[in-house]
């Protein structure tokens, strides 16, 4: 909420006129519903969780409204032993517990090709293990809270999951209780986990926290197959050194957004979105221009 409000701020000093830009808080039921339903309003832009996404489209379908839906993620991150490792693991890191796992674009399922796999495994484990987890504001601190003790519960939730669907808990997920001004903040130590299949709830499901999965592949239709094995399609990350690999992994994983040798690397000039139940429509640069505008043809005979 603070950012809309400090974003309207600032658009009041650049000059922009009164009720061009409107910030209304509150939550979905009381805020969100009315703007869904009102028949003056002509597009819906959101993002968050598919089944919100889906609620949206059912009220807005019947309008015909305009929609740009960015939804879920459950994000394969494809890394071949061709790879610059060191350059690899410090990004699968950042790209596995940024903002502890609550960004949409994480790599929350690691596919590490065979032949690096347990260097890969061990040197991931050390590295998480070391992440300290607790004040923000702190330099130390890589790690800091939850949103919230019910989106904590979730996270925990799918931890048990994982070892009922025969998962091993590589390192991490034991709950954090902080001292001082942190005791009521909702922590957790990251958690790497192992042995999966690619069918069961844990691979299949967002769970939107510091929670990866890691397995082998063997071959390139191997991993392919995996990471196109779920409902989601929104982002996805292949670490290799040949091109030619990666212009094929790219043109055929199912993702909106393919990052090669690199995450998080955006030009907003560039369309962002997904596809499958990861959402419809794209922002940024022309495609939010056509978003957020209607052709019309005019035709005047002289």
């Amino acid at each position: 909420p603070m950012t809309a409000h400090l974003l309207s701020k600032i658009c009041i000093e650049a000059g922009m006129p009164a009720g061009v830009l409107n910030i209304v808080h509150g939550l979905g039921n009381k805020a969100g519903q009315p703007i869904i339903e009102h028949p003056k309003i002509k597009a819906i832009s959101f993002t968050g969780g598919t089944s919100t996404g889906k609620k949206i489209a059912a009220t807005a379908a019947p309008m015909f409204k305009k929609l740009s839906l960015e939804l879920g993620g459950k994000n394969p991150n494809i890394i071949f032993a061709d790879c610059d490792f060191d350059e690899m693991i410090r990004t699968t890191v950042s790209s596995s517990f940024g903002n502890n796992g609550q960004i949409c674009l994480c790599g929350s399922r690691i596919y590490v090709e065979r032949p690096i796999y347990e260097k890969f495994r061990d040197e991931l484990v050390k590295r998480v293990s070391r992440l300290n987890v607790g004040d923000p504001f702190d330099k130390d601190t890589k790690l800091g809270a939850l949103v919230s003790q019910q989106h904590l519960d979730k996270v925990q939730s799918y931890l048990e999951l994982a070892k009922e669907e025969g998962g091993k808990i590589l390192c991490g997920g034991e709950v954090l209780k902080l001292d001082g001004d942190l005791s009521g903040g909702y922590y957790m130590k990251p958690a790497v986990i192992e042995g999966l299949t690619i069918g069961c709830r844990t691979n299949q499901e967002e769970i939107f926290g510091p929670v990866v999965t890691i397995e082998p592949f063997d071959t390139e239709e191997e991993a392919l197959e995996l990471a196109n094995g779920t409902v989601y399609g929104l982002a996805s990350t292949v670490w290799t050194n040949d091109l030619k690999r990666a212009s094929r992994m790219a043109e055929k994983i199912q993702a909106g957004i393919v990052w090669i040798n690199c995450w998080m690397v955006r030009d907003l000039r560039t369309p962002f979105g997904g596809v499958k139940h990861s959402g419809v429509g794209r922002e940024g640069g022309w495609e939010a221009l056509r978003f957020f505008t209607e052709p019309k043809n005019v035709c005047v005979k002289f």
